[in-house]
């Protein structure tokens, strides 16, 4: 430990060593299964890492009964070490094994920043669920032409496509300086295998030192008072960990929830606004001169970062969802057949001719449920299993299938359409002299006329958007929130379309998937990103 420790802005070395017997450690290996731990460990043994994860090696100069008494004696070499956990591999046992052996044997005087770094990272690639993940987009704001614009608020420059450039050690140094003075952060970038993205992992603790102090388990009290006899928590103790994804080519980044250590006991607004104060953070530091950034809530937030990825990454699934699917195609052959460009497009389902001959006739005609439970050799029903697959593949096209490995597992949509006109004149047409016949007929309905406010019904009633005096009358909307859940939203929509349940040509297109958002309002039929996203 260090003799002398100041306060500093500098952010934590990945050396620093945390004792083994911290309950943050001990959690952190023990969610981990005995395959990833022993692949974990073998890592930590690789030349590339053995700088930051020193094992303890028996000294050449020890003596030979100088272990007697060690449960895990050291081992001579890391040949003779790897090829320990290798054997460890290749025969059963339990996962309590190899947590005692790193952290009462070969680790024993504790592990390092960068090992608790790669032990999360790789629970991470095991549980790609275990986080919430929210897509921020990246715009360029507008440089004020006079400087009398200076002290006026930034707009965002919605005709730039300009993206940062972004370079990891640059953004870090300037991210450290945007975090306060008296909090510390690790920071460890990985590269997922499989996804095309960088990932940044920012290991936060409330303490303003960078040495050993900051990771220290002893308990600090007041000057003069004993350690026994405080209760004061460890900077460990009120840790958090946020993830931040950056896509490659796309205007686009994602940031997880921040999770708590666990031994944490501090409240969940705490959390938030740390989280904010990173969100706030990260477009200044990918900011230059003459040249800023802001970022912007998409309002998409999954636990799914492949389906992150087709939505907000930079593949042509970005701006092609539901239907428009079909343009979308990542292969050579789809790039050629599927192109918006192409002469020959590919030909929509629902505009075939057997699919324009069942769309003719009565158009008020209900549409019928499909009868799980009618002879499959019926024409009817085939007729109508057919029609119900066709609409299904016309609204969501090759999107929305269960095993494609991009569900979204949670939709709230507020609606916010008025309430119908039509339906409430219908009931209205009442003459207004036999409306107060009644109502001096009935004392009941006399009582509720006289006092408390006007029903929702009689609101919703006007001639021409006034009422009875005249004057303008705001038309009512009813407030419905529609709240779907499961582990693929959208695939369960075309599920129930493909099944007849809902009207493949009348549900909405947010149903769908193609605006991108899991939280929004809908406003005339269209959805709205809940506090603007532009969609």
């Amino acid at each position: 430990m260090a003799r002398l420790s100041l306060p500093t802005t500098a952010r934590l070395a990945s050396a620093l060593r945390v004792d083994p017997a911290n309950s943050t450690v001990v959690k952190t290996l023990n969610r981990l299964s005995r395959p990833s731990l022993l692949s974990l460990v073998l890592d930590w043994l690789d030349e590339r890492n053995l700088s930051l994860c020193p094992p303890l090696l028996r000294r050449p100069d020890a003596s030979d009964d100088e272990d007697e008494d060690d449960f895990y004696p050291p081992a001579q070499s890391l040949e003779e070490l790897r090829e320990l956990y290798e054997n460890m591999q290749e025969r059963k046992g339990g996962r309590r094994e190899v947590v005692d052996r790193i952290l009462e044997g070969d680790w024993r005087y504790g592990l390092s920043l960068y090992q608790l770094a790669m032990a999360d990272l790789q629970y991470l690639y095991d549980h790609p669920g275990s986080l919430k993940w929210t897509a921020y987009r990246i715009q360029r704001l507008q440089t004020p032409a006079h400087e009398d614009d200076a002290d006026r608020p930034e707009k965002a420059d919605q005709e730039s496509l300009s993206v940062p450039r972004f370079h990891p050690s640059t953004f870090l140094q300037n991210l450290q300086a945007e975090v306060l003075p008296d909090v510390k952060a690790h920071y460890n970038f990985d590269r997922p295998k499989g996804f095309p993205l960088l990932l940044l992992r920012i290991f936060i603790i409330d303490s303003p030192y960078n040495t050993d102090l900051a990771v220290s388990t002893r308990h600090r009290g007041r000057p003069g008072v004993s350690n026994s006899n405080t209760n004061a928590t460890t900077s460990f103790d009120t840790s958090r960990t946020i993830y931040i994804a950056f896509p490659d080519a796309s205007p686009h980044m994602y940031i997880s929830k921040s999770a708590a250590s666990a031994s944490s006991a501090a409240s969940s607004g705490e959390a938030k606004s740390l989280r904010a104060l990173v969100v706030e953070g990260i477009p200044k530091a990918l900011s230059r001169p003459r040249e800023r950034y802001a970022l912007k809530a998409t309002n998409l937030t999954t636990k799914n970062l492949t389906a992150m990825l087709a939505v907000k990454g930079a593949g042509r699934t970005n701006a092609a969802g539901g239907g428009w699917s079909v343009y979308a195609g990542t292969e050579v052959a789809d790039l050629k057949a599927d192109n918006p460009l192409q002469t020959l497009l590919p030909t929509p389902p629902l505009s075939d001719a057997d699919a324009d001959a069942d769309e003719e006739g009565d158009g008020a005609r209900k549409r019928k449920r499909v009868d799980l439970d009618t002879d499959p050799k019926d024409t009817e029903y085939e007729g109508q299993i057919k029609s119900a697959r066709k609409a299904a593949q016309a609204r969501f096209g090759d999107a929305a299938k269960v095993d494609d490995g991009k569900g979204i597992e949670r939709l709230d949509v507020i609606i916010e359409d008025p309430f119908p006109t039509d339906v409430a004149r219908s009931l209205g047409d009442e003459d207004e002299d036999e409306r107060d016949r009644r109502r001096d007929d009935d004392p009941a309905e006399a009582r509720r006329k006289s006092k408390g406010r006007r029903s929702t019904l009689d609101l919703s009633i006007s001639v021409d958007g006034q009422d009875d005096e005249g004057r303008e009358e705001a038309t009512w909307a009813p407030r419905v929130k529609i709240s779907f859940h499961g582990s693929h939203v959208f695939a369960g929509m075309r599920q129930l379309v493909e099944a007849g349940i809902v009207d493949g040509g009348k549900m909405p297109g947010w149903m769908t998937g193609e605006e991108g958002v899991t939280i929004g309002a809908v406003r005339h039929g269209r959805i709205k990103g809940f506090k603007g996203s532009g969609v």
